[in-house]
């Protein structure tokens, strides 16, 4: 079953560009980018399946993700368009790449690899599970909860974005944690059985050099699905190289749009 995506918008003329966000993130995590970018492109930041405010659902394949995309590019009449995710959203473009490569015209991949990881995000679910939503009474108290369990301050702000007032009182999650921990197998992977084809389209991976998401050990499985691949390392920087890097990201990034 497809899902209708919510989305925001950015800027009236140009080539189209989506941006798809990692897991635990939402479309407004790259609002300040596609502010820029709208400059010269129209911008769209998506809320994949289970984020943000699209649909709550069972399944998270990302085949079933990619179709979603497809789905909203059917929507807002997009035919084609260059294609950018991050973390799990780098996965989903991927395979909206490699399952449907008509519809992508330039592929960025931020700090991800078509691979298979050996850890999990079990740690953040239970984290977030012990904020009593009901009896909370602010987003500093939700924070001095999760610290005990968190301690990287960045972090837990990345993770308190999805804490919203429910209309009965108390808070509840934007994300489905439910869905999220049922698919961890399904996000931490990438489809065999769609390994057969080849994307050869223009292809850019940033990764930050301090990640453990596309390292050297990567790349080969990267430049065998996509072997006109460009690869950009920016030195110094962890898994959100937009974020703590954003000269450089850009450095990275606008020239490869441009093309």
């Amino acid at each position: 079953m497809r899902v209708d995506l919510n989305f925001q918008k950015f800027g009236s003329d140009g080539q189209r560009l989506i941006i798809i966000h990692g897991l635990f993130g939402s479309a407004r995590n790259w609002r300040g980018i596609a502010q820029k970018l709208s400059k010269s492109f129209v911008v769209y930041t998506l809320d994949l399946r289970n984020h943000g405010e699209s649909a709550h659902v069972d399944d998270m394949p990302y085949s079933m993700m990619a179709d979603d995309i497809v789905h909203f590019m059917q929507q807002q009449n997009i035919s084609s368009a260059k294609v950018l995710g991050h973390s799990m959203g780098g996965k989903v473009a991927m395979q909206l790449a490699l399952n449907h490569p008509e519809r992508v015209d330039q592929l960025i991949v931020v700090d991800m690899a078509p691979v298979t990881y050996a850890h999990n995000f079990n740690d953040i679910l239970a984290a977030l599970r012990s904020i009593p939503l009901d009896t909370v009474s602010s987003r500093n108290e939700a924070d001095e909860i999760l610290k005990k369990k968190i301690d990287v301050l960045s972090l837990r702000q990345f993770l308190l974005q999805n804490l919203e007032s429910a209309n009965a009182g108390g808070y509840q999650w934007r994300v489905n944690l439910d869905s999220i921990e049922n698919n961890m197998s399904n996000i931490m992977g990438f489809p065999e059985s769609d390994k057969n084809g080849t994307f050869s389209k223009p292809t850019l991976f940033i990764g930050g050099g301090n990640s453990i998401y596309l390292a050297d050990r990567h790349l080969e499985a990267a430049l065998a699905l996509f072997p006109s691949a460009q690869v950009d390392i920016i030195k110094g920087v962890g898994h959100w190289p937009q974020v703590e890097a954003p000269k450089a990201f850009s450095a990275s990034l606008q020239p490869f749009l441009n093309q």
